[in-house]
Formats: C-alpha cells, structure tokens, sequence
C-alpha cells in the first residue's frame, strides 16, 4: 500500500492543483491522504498553496479543492503519532527521524494554511465552500478532529481509526489566538452571516474543552459586543437576535459554553421577564431550551422554572415540545421541582382532576393529547367542569376504565417518549408507574414495538422495584414472541431480560420456546434466540441457569458504574 501511494503521488507530483480541483481527482487525493505519510501529506499541500501558501485561500473556495483540504487537516492528530513500526531497533531509529522530519514539513504547511487562510477571513467564511476549511481548521488548531464522517454503525477498516482529540503542538496556540482576533474584529459579519457564524461556532465548541480560558473571552467579547448595540428603551438588544434564524444558533453555542456568572447575567439583563415569550416564538425557543439545559446544575434554574411554569400550557399549546422535555429533563437534578413539575403537566393535559384521570395519563403524555382529544369527550368548562369534579369517585373511575378498554394505544410521540422518560427517572414517579402499568398487554406490545415507545418499556422496567417489576413482567405475558419478532420490541425483550430475575427468565424463555421455529426464522427473533442461550435451556438446562446466574451477578457488580 505505502508503493501505491508513493506512485500515484509521485504521478501527480507538479500537477496537485489541478488534480485536487477535479472532481475524481479530489476524491482520489481524499482517500489517499489517509493513508499516505506526513511528510507526503505536507508535500500535497505545499503545491497546493504554493511557496508562500497564497494559493491555499483560493483551493479553499474551490468546490473539489475544498474536501481535499479538509482531509489533509484531518491528518493533524499524527503530528503526534509514532511515525509507523520497524522490525529492528536500527529501522526504528531511521523510520522515527524520517517521521519526525516529515512531521515538521505537515506541521509547517498546516500553519501556512491557517494564516493564509486568516488572511482573507472574511472572503473565505463567507464562501460556500470555504466556511467548511475554516471551521475545520479551528477545530485543528484546537485539538479536536470534530465528529468523524464514517457512519453509524459502520465498521473501521483499519484496527487504529482516527482519535477526536489530540494534542495540538505548541505552534497551534499563537495562530488560534490569532483566529480569536480577527473574530471578534469582525463580530458583526460572524454574528449574522448565514454561512460565516458556523466557523465562530466551531471554535466556540472546540475551544469549550480545550482551551477554555480562550472560549471565555470569545463568549464575552461576543456578549460585550450585543450589549452595545441599539435597541429601544428599555429593551435588551439580544431579544432581536434570538428571534433571527442565523444568530440563535450562535446564541444557542454562547449560552452552552458559557460559565455560571455569565449565565446569571444573561438572565438577569436578558431574558427575565421574557421567556415565555421566547418560548412561544419559532426560532427564539431553541436558545430558551439551551438556557434551561445550562442552568440545571445552579440555583439560577429554579428561578428559570417558576417563570416557563405560569405558560407551561401555553408552550404545549404552540408545540414547542422541545422546551417542555427539557424542562423535565432537567428538573431530574432538580429534585425540588419535580413533583411540580409532574402536577403542572397532568393539569396542562386535563387529568390531574379528578383524581381517577390521572390513571390514564400515560397514554395523554406519550401521544401528547389533552384528555378531551384523546377520548373524543364533550369540552368541559364552566359549570360542566364544576359538576365533573364533584361526581362520585367511583362512577369515574368505571368510566376511565371503559375509556380505557375502547380506546387502545396509539399515536405514541418522540417528544412524548422522552417526556415520560424523564419523568419516569424522578424521585417519585409513582403516578405515571401506576398508569403504565394498567396498560392492558395490548398496549404494552404496542409501547414495545413502537420506534420512541420502546425506550419508555426500557425506563419503566429500571425505574421500578423488584416487586413492581415482577408485577410488569406478569402483564406481558403472552406477548414476548411478538416482541422478539420486532425490531423495537426485541432491543426492549433485552432489557426486560437483563433486569429481570432467574425465576422471571425462566418463564419468559418458556414461552419464548414453544414457537422456537417462528424466532429461528425470523431476521429478529433469532438474534433473541442466541442472545437468551435458549438452546442451552431445551437441552442443558442446568449449564443455562447457571450461565443465567452468572451473567446476574456480574451485572449487579457493575450496575454503579454502568449507571
């Protein structure tokens, strides 16, 4: 491999501009960069920009020459790396002077790209093509590779795949304060330009970690530099900009990476007094959740919380569900807040009164429906909500239940699921455990075979006692081949295993077994099959529970450090 690149690099070699800024040839140079060595990588590049790297702003708004950029940044974490194997101490020694030769020659471009690059900031962050160099080299100059471009699931080729961190050299810091100047220097252009303010984004993200005293005096020149804007009286100028579309994303990546005092004033001189409003706009309600998510681990939340709380069914009312979910998710940390923020949101669906409704509100949360809705019941306000409320507990409770047996599951949200998700993991859940748990089997195998449904089962199961639990699993019997036969469901027969008890196995596998044909057969049910050993529980039953008690025990070993 090492020939190949040599020779297809060598044939290249004068001609690298014009073969990186063709189609084919920049995808042939992305694949080979990888794998050629630093010393080659940093020889591509110093055609590319030329003797002084002028060249480099120019291949950088190119629509080829761009990703072949890109991929050579990429190649920065190996200016740490060991420079390859040798097979006797003597090639070692050569081999870790010719990498270490070849490691200052990419070291060198990389930092005649950046300059160059920073010279004609402006130019290149606005080009659509260009602004993808520019973030990358950020993230470079920080020490962060970034998200890697393999997709999910698919498997490296190679056993080394390429870390998301690496220690930059020492000669990195002096340009990335440099890109911090010509950023805030140009705070306007990087605050509203669509195509410009994901590169001050991508530092902001990069530097969170590894540069924090440098993240900070961005996110406070960039505050420093909203406050002075006009605005009318009496009005905070960050109100316009978390309304516009390209500068709340930025607001949304300044509030993440901001510090507990600098949070506290943002609310104090900001958003006090106008979050609901936030929270109902389309585009302002994204940064009111980052606030939210920011705020979890401080005192500062628990004001936050009291001033969503008066429009909490305003905002469900708008559909902003994510602030909703948030809200929840975040009062998990906030155990003060949780068993208001359960009231608040069974009152804001129609069944916290009377008292029997809030039996059914577990199907309300995850298909996000008011009570009415759900069950296609008459409104009830006025005088009619008055009578309801004092109507005799039993004769609602014999209606809920008759509603429940006519109106089965359905509709289940992602919203929902991640609603009652949160829920779920409070300190006192018991109200929205014991609605779940009424759910007939019916339901539960379409809770479980549901995309967002089937990580609510998973919750529940954890969130329960031994005891509760015992009494869920009873309820699903008859339905765990079906489950096994999905491919949600089946991820959800994991996790109802992995919790559950020898005994509580024993039945499932029982009944897993007597259509042991059906979960053979199907591209689901077998994986199931193997996973529960359950031709060891046909034919080796006592190797089975042991194996079975095994596996028991080594997870409660490591159930605090898994949690």
């Amino acid at each position: 491999m090492d020939m190949f690149v040599e020779n297809v690099l060598s044939e290249i070699k004068g001609r690298a501009a014009i073969v990186a800024t063709d189609m084919i040839g920049s995808v042939t140079l992305q694949k080979l960069l990888p794998l050629a060595s630093p010393a080659q990588v940093g020889g591509v590049l110093a055609e590319l920009g030329g003797d002084s790297g002028a060249e480099f702003a120019a291949v950088s708004c190119d629509r080829c020459g761009a990703h072949v950029l890109e991929s050579a940044l990429r190649q920065a974490h190996r200016l740490t790396g060991d420079g390859g194997k040798a097979e006797d101490q003597e090639a070692a020694s050569e081999a870790e002077g010719a990498a270490q030769g070849g490691c200052e020659v990419l070291e060198e471009q990389l930092l005649l790209l950046s300059n160059a690059v920073m010279d004609r900031l402006t130019e290149v962050a606005r080009d659509t093509h260009g602004t993808f160099v520019a973030r990358r080299i950020a993230m470079t100059l920080a020490g962060s590779l970034g998200h890697s471009d393999r997709k999910t699931g698919q498997q490296p080729r190679d056993s080394n795949p390429e870390p998301m961190d690496f220690d930059p050299p020492p000669s990195f810091s002096a340009v990335l304060e440099r890109l911090a100047d010509c950023l805030l220097e140009q705070s306007s252009l990087f605050l509203t330009h669509s195509l410009a303010s994901p590169v001050l984004q991508a530092v902001l993200n990069a530097t969170h970690k590894k540069c924090p005293a440098l993240c900070q005096r961005l996110t406070q020149g960039m505050m420093q530099y909203l406050t002075t804007l006009g605005a009318a009286p009496g009005t905070s100028p960050l109100l316009v900009f978390l309304k516009d579309q390209t500068s709340s994303r930025l607001l949304e990546t300044l509030i993440t990476v901001s510090q507990k005092s600098q949070l506290r004033d943002l609310y104090k001189n900001h958003f006090r007094g106008h979050l609901v409003t936030l929270a109902l706009h389309p585009i302002a309600n994204f940064p009111v959740q980052r606030l939210v998510a920011a705020a979890a681990n401080y005192k500062l939340f628990l004001k936050i919380f009291d001033e969503l709380l008066e429009g909490l069914e305003a905002i469900l009312a708008a559909g902003h569900m994510g602030v909703i979910v948030q809200l929840a998710e975040s009062c998990v940390r906030k155990e003060e807040r949780q068993s208001q923020m359960m009231q608040s949101l069974l009152e804001a669906f129609h069944c916290w009164d009377p008292p029997p409704r809030r039996q059914s509100c577990a199907p309300l949360l995850l298909s996000l429906l008011a009570w009415e809705v759900y069950y296609k019941t008459e409104s009830t306000e006025g005088d009619t909500m008055g009578t309801q409320v004092h109507m005799c507990a039993s004769f609602i409770s014999a209606n809920i239940m008759a509603s429940l047996s006519q109106r089965p599951l359905s509709g289940v949200t992602y919203h929902g699921s991640c609603l009652v998700q949160s829920l779920l993991s409070y300190s006192d859940s018991s109200v929205l455990q014991v609605s779940l748990r009424a759910l007939p089997p019916s339901d539960l195998l379409t809770l479980a075979t549901d995309q967002s449904g089937s990580h609510v089962l998973e919750a529940l199961v954890t969130s329960l006692t031994e005891k509760g639990r015992i009494k869920m699993l009873r309820r699903l019997k008859g339905v765990y081949v079906q489950m096994a036969c999905s491919k949600f469901g089946s991820r959800a027969l994991e996790s109802v295993w992995s919790s559950a008890s020898l005994r509580t196995r024993q039945g499932i596998a029982q009944e897993l077994v007597g259509s042991k044909a059906t979960l053979r057969s199907d591209q689901f049910g077998h994986h199931v099959f193997r996973n529960f050993a359950l031709t060891h529980f046909l034919k080796r039953r006592d190797q089975w529970e042991e194996l079975q008690t095994a596996q028991s025990k080594k997870r409660m070993m490591f159930s605090d450090i898994l949690k």
